[in-house]
């Protein structure tokens, strides 16, 4: 029993890790790094602060409640489960799109495949897996080798840039430029939107819940936020030291740029294996997540829950085969994300403070009070950084 409550865990924390960890992760990685240089380090600091304060928050709220996001939602005031659903699975199908193009083009860096075919071949595998019988073990054993592998490969990259570690750390403490737009970017973009919900929703699926598995479920959340984050940090380092030596990166393909000047043609293909592996486990995360929100509305999607997972991917495959996804939208994305979070883990905040939504519990003092903090910064930057991309956009078009 313990082996599979730790293996549920561990499942959780790496299902929600490798959805945070998609194309547009590295690509808003590589372009921060390259306009704020080490600068860059305390960005990543604050959204670590930020990132953990949020899913702590509402890991051990959804799992003590022993509900989905989207009910807790609804018995807080009717109507606000179907607009946080909405929400939620609009931007799990934006991103999803985002996700399939990364497969699309980790197979063309690595075999020459066209792109299109690669994304589709790659939204084949990802159907596959939720077709076998235990589907639910098979996406925690698929998230778990591909995050060590994407972790391993870029280790392995950032040591052959030679990043400033010195000056890094100097300029984590002491920027010489703080960048709201990051900030909101990479928080949306590690535990906005869906992606929050991916490893407590996984949790219940896996009939995990109860006020006597909640510090569990910190731990968990804690072990999704540090290896999106040592990614994170990895892939920052090997961006400065590429940046550093004075080189610019190419900024249609930001993300392989860095990985090709920093260890060459090898670096290139690594490049290509990480990005798949990045893009092909979002897919999975955002598809099984953003069905969950589904779940509350009819017994149709309860019964059906892998047709409709198979369904969300088979989708998004198609839009991409149909429009693509270009970079800026990704990084759009992530911003747009960054504000969905700030609605949810207001929401989850207040839901807390409800008895009868808690079950009895009494969610700790300083938990709701940094998690009220950290919703209305959000909502504050988030929405200042959504006016600041939309006015830049009509500027532009």
């Amino acid at each position: 029993m313990l082996k599979k409550l730790n293996s549920a865990f561990y499942g959780a924390a790496f299902l929600m890790a490798t959805s945070a960890i998609g194309p547009g992760f590295l690509t808003s990685t590589a372009v921060f790094t390259a306009k704020l240089l080490a600068s860059f380090g305390f960005a990543i600091l604050i959204s670590i602060i930020v990132d953990l304060v949020a899913q702590v928050n509402i890991w051990r709220i959804i799992t003590v409640a022993q509900k989905p996001a989207q009910d807790i939602a609804q018995e807080l005031l009717p109507g606000l489960g179907p607009i946080l659903s909405a929400m939620i699975i609009t931007g799990g199908m934006v991103f999803n799109i985002g996700n399939i193009a990364g497969c699309g083009l980790g197979l063309n860096v690595l075999f020459g495949l066209d792109t299109t075919i690669g994304a589709l071949l790659s939204a084949l595998i990802c159907v596959l897996l939720f077709i076998v019988k235990d589907a639910g073990r098979a996406m925690d054993w698929f998230a778990k080798i591909l995050g060590f592998v994407m972790i391993g490969l870029t280790l392995y990259v950032a040591i052959g840039a030679h990043p400033p570690v010195y000056l890094d750390l100097q300029k984590t403490f002491i920027p010489d430029t703080i960048d709201f737009m990051s900030i909101i970017t990479i928080v949306g973009g590690t535990v906005g939107g869906y992606i929050t919900f991916a490893g407590a929703h996984r949790l219940l699926d896996a009939g995990v819940s109860g006020i006597e598995h909640k510090k569990q479920a910190d731990q968990s959340a804690v072990t999704a936020i540090g290896v999106a984050s040592v990614m994170r940090i990895l892939l920052f380092l090997a961006a400065l030291g590429v940046v550093m030596r004075g080189v610019a990166i190419d900024p249609t393909n930001p993300a392989a740029s860095v990985f090709q000047l920093a260890a060459g043609q090898v670096g290139y293909y690594i490049f290509g294996l990480v990005i798949w592996a990045a893009s092909v486990t979002s897919v999975v995360g955002a598809s099984f997540t953003s069905v969950s929100f589904a779940q509350s509305y009819h017994p149709f999607f309860v019964a059906r829950k892998q047709q409709m997972t198979i369904a969300f991917i088979v989708i998004a495959a198609l839009l991409f085969a149909l429009f693509g996804k270009p970079i800026k939208v990704l990084i759009f994305a992530g911003a747009f994300n960054g504000f969905i979070l700030a609605f949810s883990l207001g929401i989850m905040i207040l839901a807390a403070t409800q008895p009868r939504i808690m079950n009895g519990y009494k969610h700790p003092k300083i938990y709701l009070l940094l998690g009220a903090i950290v919703a209305i910064l959000l909502f504050y930057f988030g929405g200042l950084t959504m006016i600041a991309e939309i006015q830049k956009a009509l500027r532009t078009s």
